[in-house]
């Protein structure tokens, strides 16, 4: 497997690659980096792709650009175009999870002729809502959605960047299958729900005593050194762009996905307890005609190429194979 770096037209990227054989592009979420999709690099090159992670703009070996606004969905979608040509590959398949997955279906949506079919874990593709998204997240006097507590710069920031190993353990922990099955409103704490406007999110979420299993020390070593390097400015960046986005996506409303898609979540993702998520999966077909399968995964939470890597790998394989 080999970690490099590549020169694109738009940006200066870091990479995880290997095999040889169709390109199959794997884009990771918040807080992670390439590394989260390092199962799925080493399955998809024994079965014949060639697999590439690359760390999205401003999250590990990539370059962070200094304004926020050159983190919308389009210069994501633009850098994975642009990687592709200096790869010398025509097409793609492409894999996205957590907010990876959103720009995944983006891509999806933007370029179907250059990316042949989509897998998205965790996150379904949605339609555009009828206002901005800032004016849909609740919040009141104690407290605010998470994506709006992330709106402001540097608040944020400064809570995660203050210690990465607390802020990433918190944070993994919480929003994994460890953490317990969740429904709205039981109590369990929840990363991707309500921030409190006095302590923060991570005073809520419980600090964990010892990693998962399926995170070994060594990779959650190489992920906190990954954030202290590059802090979280970049990936909370891409929040910042969710108005922006919903401006900018004007052009393609109305539009679905043509290519041949999957949906894979985890039963304990705590996304799912997110209030009309269940109805938004359902509505799925509607803006995806294509879409070949949507699986909830038992048992699994939120980072689920890691938490279920064997299975994970074998229903993408299995659906790239069918293309």
């Amino acid at each position: 497997m080999n970690d490099t770096v590549i020169d694109t037209r738009t940006i200066s990227m870091g990479i995880l690659e290997a095999g040889s054989g169709p390109l199959v592009l794997l884009c990771h979420g918040f807080p992670e980096t390439k590394h989260a999709w390092r199962h799925q690099v080493a399955d998809l090159a024994k079965a014949g792709y060639r697999a590439v992670a690359p760390d999205i703009r401003g999250y590990g070996k990539t370059a962070a650009p200094g304004h926020a606004d050159q983190y919308t969905v389009f210069h994501a979608v633009g850098d994975l175009i642009a990687l592709m040509d200096a790869l010398g590959e025509e097409t793609a398949l492409i894999a996205g999870h957590d907010r990876g997955a959103t720009i995944a279906w983006q891509a999806a949506l933007l370029r179907p002729d250059r990316f042949r079919a989509v897998v998205a874990l965790s996150v379904p593709m949605m339609g555009l809502p009828p206002v901005p998204p800032s004016k849909i997240f609740p919040e009141n006097d104690e407290a605010l959605f998470y994506t709006l507590y992330f709106q402001q710069p540097g608040v944020a920031d400064a809570e995660f960047d203050r210690d990465p190993a607390l802020t990433l353990r918190k944070i993994i922990h919480a929003a994994s299958g460890e953490a317990g099955p969740r429904k709205p409103g039981d109590g369990t704490p929840n990363p991707f729900s309500m921030v409190s406007r006095k302590t923060g999110l991570l005073a809520d979420l419980r600090d964990p005593a010892e990693l998962p299993a399926w995170l070994p020390p060594t990779d959650f070593e190489r992920l906190v050194a990954d954030f202290k390097a590059s802090g979280f400015t970049g990936g909370l960046n891409y929040y910042r762009n969710l108005d922006r986005n919903w401006e900018l996506q004007q052009a393609n409303a109305g539009q679905t996905v043509t290519i041949p898609a999957l949906f894979m979540t985890g039963e304990r993702d705590p996304g799912l307890a997110i209030p009309g998520m269940d109805k938004i999966i359902s509505a799925m077909p509607a803006l995806v005609p294509q879409l070949r399968g949507s699986h909830i995964i038992p048992g699994a939470g939120h980072w689920l190429q890691q938490e279920r890597p064997a299975e994970v790998s074998e229903r993408m394989i299995a659906f790239l194979k069918q293309l």
